[in-house]
C-alpha cells in the first residue's frame, strides 16, 4: 500500500474530523511534491536534448538518415538513437518512412518534417 492509497483509505472512511484532515493535508503534500518533480527535467534528459539537437543536424546535413547510421556517427547506439528519433517524430520535427535495405530488410528512414 502506497502513502497517497492510505491516505485516500482514511479520508474516505469514518474517521474523526481532525484525522480526516491530517490525510488531506498530507494528500496536498503528495501532490505538491510531485508537482515540482515533474516540473524540472531530469539530468538524462537535459543529456538526451542535447543528444537528440546532434541528430536534426546530422539529419539536415544528409537529408535523411536510419537509425544506425545515426548511431555510428554520433557514437550512441541504434537503439538509443532509434528512442529519441521517435521522439522527435512525436515532436513534430522528424517524419518517419519506411525504406528497403539490401541484406537488412526494412528500416525505418528518418527525414525532417
Amino acid at each position: 500500500m502506497t502513502k497517497r492509497e492510505f491516505y485516500e483509505a482514511v479520508r474516505a472512511s469514518e474517521v474523526s474530523e481532525e484525522i480526516a484532515e491530517f490525510a488531506k493535508h498530507e494528500l496536498d503534500m503528495l501532490d505538491k511534491r510531485n508537482a515540482k518533480r515533474s516540473s524540472k527535467p531530469t539530468a538524462k534528459q537535459k543529456e538526451n536534448e542535447a543528444i537528440k539537437a546532434k541528430i536534426v543536424e546530422f539529419v539536415t546535413g544528409c537529408g535523411g538518415a536510419v537509425a544506425s547510421e545515426i548511431g555510428a556517427k554520433l557514437e550512441i547506439s541504434t537503439q538509443k538513437a532509434s528512442a529519441l528519433c521517435r521522439q522527435l517524430v512525436s515532436e513534430k520535427k522528424f517524419e518517419v518512412s519506411e525504406i528497403k535495405i539490401a541484406k537488412k530488410g526494412k528500416q525505418k528512414r528518418y527525414t525532417l518534417a
